[in-house]
């Protein structure tokens, strides 16, 4: 994976440690999106032109799990 794609996803990390996921959500440069289809119940955000990060969140109780489930390169 290209250097840039990787310091976006961390980038991304640390902007939901510190701020948390719906105010990172509002980061036009994510483009956070709802995925459909098969992919129904996750998310995608664009870490570059090609690549894109496939998360979802998971609630145990009161707590909020960010799992990154994939990063891939995006077909067109």
């Amino acid at each position: 994976m290209p250097r840039h794609v990787v310091a976006k996803l961390l980038f991304w990390v640390n902007e939901v440690e510190t701020n948390g996921l719906e105010e990172t959500r509002k980061y036009p440069g994510f483009h956070d999106e709802p995925l459909r289809g098969k992919r129904r119940g996750q998310r995608s955000i664009r870490l570059s032109r090609a690549y894109r990060g496939i998360y979802e969140t998971k609630t145990d109780g009161s707590l909020e799990f960010v799992s990154i489930e994939e990063v891939t390169k995006h077909d067109y």
